[in-house]
């Protein structure tokens, strides 16, 4: 039985990826396939169809958006080394796992910080 909460719990994060993704590449497909017989057909492409399109571009990357990220990544780091510390208070043994899973985030975050400082624009 207490096997299933470790799968349990991978299932969940691996549903939680999975499916949005799957789901994404179905519409993408369905609206490739829409265009290809629109296209095919000699007609115009409509402005709203134009608009959808350009709309799920991927923002370029910039060392503004590097830091803001390095900062969020940061700060969970530092939210989990807090829960951590303040746990182990009445219970000390939750201290450590804590802070060591709070180290991932934090240098994460560290690495965007880092990241977004030396892509900055040389003026």
């Amino acid at each position: 039985m207490e096997i299933l909460i470790p799968i349990s719990l991978f299932a969940m994060i691996a549903a939680i990826v999975v499916f949005p993704s799957y789901f994404k590449s179905q519409e993408r497909q369905r609206m490739a396939e829409a265009l290809r017989a629109s296209i095919d057909k000699g007609e115009p492409l409509p402005p709203e169809v134009v608009a959808a399109i350009s709309q799920n571009v991927k923002p370029t990357p910039s060392p503004g958006r590097d830091l803001r990220t390095g900062i969020i990544w940061l700060g969970v780091g530092v939210g989990l080394a807090v829960c951590g510390v303040v746990g182990g208070l009445d219970n000390p043994d939750v201290t450590y796992p804590l802070c060591a899973a709070a180290a991932f985030p934090a240098f994460i975050g560290i690495a965007f910080i880092v990241l977004g400082l030396i892509n900055r624009p040389k003026v």
